[in-house]
This record gives structure tokens, sequence and C-alpha cells, in this order.
């Protein structure tokens, strides 16, 4: 096996989904993990059960606790599905995150007809708890979504119904600190990082015309 590949070292019995991951990223500091891996590894030791939610832990990882992992938006050499811990270093993480009261929650769901809300070109994703993710796979779960990023505004209001959204999993990942929906605000890194390789090249070609590169 190509010492590059990371390895399930468990048996993984931790009781979460984010300290099994979490675990096998630390086993496997500087080598490439594949979503097949990933999913192993979040199963529960248990029960056998497949969990849908597997990438939202992934994503806390990055966004909760601070550590690095890469992905193919990060790094040429890593392809679609594939991810890597470059180091266990984790950065000064954000306040802890507010969430709705339970009250407010079930008047969000009732406002959105208990849809996903993320809305693309016009779109509605619409999918319900329980339907199947016709991307992702697995079930979807809804969940509150700030709709002023987490990094700009931890404390909004657990009771102001008007500032949550319910989101799936795949678009809570999505969303990430992409833009703001009140104000507008976009975090162009971000965005550059999940474009295709072909769009990050015709941003690097813009620049380059911008400043007038001659190298």
């Amino acid at each position: 096996m190509d010492d590059r590949n990371a390895k399930i070292k468990g048996p993984y019995t931790q009781t979460s989904i984010r300290a099994r991951i979490r675990a096998f990223f630390l086993d496997n500091l500087g080598k490439v993990a594949t979503r097949e891996q990933l999913i192993k590894v979040a199963t529960d030791p248990v029960t056998g059960r497949v969990p849908e939610n597997w990438h939202q832990r992934l994503s806390e990882l990055r966004t909760d606790e601070g550590y690095t992992i890469l992905s193919w938006r990060n790094r040429g050499d890593l392809r679609v599905s594939e991810y890597m811990m470059p180091n266990a270093e984790r950065r000064s993480t954000a306040s802890k995150r507010t969430r709705p009261t339970s009250a407010t929650w079930k008047k969000v769901l009732e406002q959105h007809k208990h849809k996903c809300a993320w809305s693309e070109g016009g779109t509605v994703c619409g999918l319900r708890d329980g339907d199947v993710d016709p991307v992702g796979g697995g079930t979807i779960k809804l969940t509150p979504d700030h709709k002023t990023p987490h990094a700009i505004h931890a404390e909004i209001d657990p009771q102001d119904a008007t500032k949550w959204q319910p989101l799936c999993g795949r678009h809570q990942v999505m969303k990430k600190n992409y833009w703001d929906d009140e104000t507008g605000w976009l975090n162009v890194v971000a965005i550059v990082q999940s474009a295709s390789e072909s769009q990050k090249l015709e941003v690097y070609k813009l620049l380059q015309r911008y400043f007038g590169d001659k190298n």
C-alpha cells in the first residue's frame, strides 16, 4: 500500500462520530484518507449504523475544534473525496455556538414548511427530515443555521426566528462562511477554494491581468 495512504488502526470505539473521525485522523497525520475510510470509521461500532451526517462532523473538527483538514479544494494533489490532516495543531476557535430555543426552532421549521431552506439560482433545496439525499446519500436531518455566519456574529438571539433557517447536512457544510444572507458579505478565499481546478485557473489569470503580473 502507498505510504501516503491512511490506514484504519482501530477499532475506533469512541462514543461520538466526531471523536471516532478525530482519532482516525490523529492516527494518520499527513496521510491521505478516503471518503470510504471515513464512513467506515464513523459507523457506530455497536449497532453498525452508518451515519448520514459524517461530513458535518468532519466540518465541525475544522470549525469548532480548529484542526486543519485539507481536501481537493485546498491542495491540487488530493482528489475529490480525499482528505488529509497535516498535523495535530489546533487554531484558536470561535466562541461556543448559540442555538435557537426549542420553541424558536419549532417556529423556524413551521415558517419553512419543514424543508431545507438552501437557495441557489432561485431553486430551494426543499429536502425534509427523513428524505434520502440524492447527492450525498444518507438520511436527511435538518439542523438550525445562522443566517449570519457564526464567524461574523456568534451571539445570534436564540429566540429570534427571523435569524435562523433549517438546512440539511450537505448544505450546512457547503455554506460554512461563504456568504451572509442578510448583508451579502462574501468570503472570497473560501469560494475560490471550493471552485474546480479550471475555475481556479480562470481566477488566477484574471488576477494576473488585474495586477499586471509580468512573470
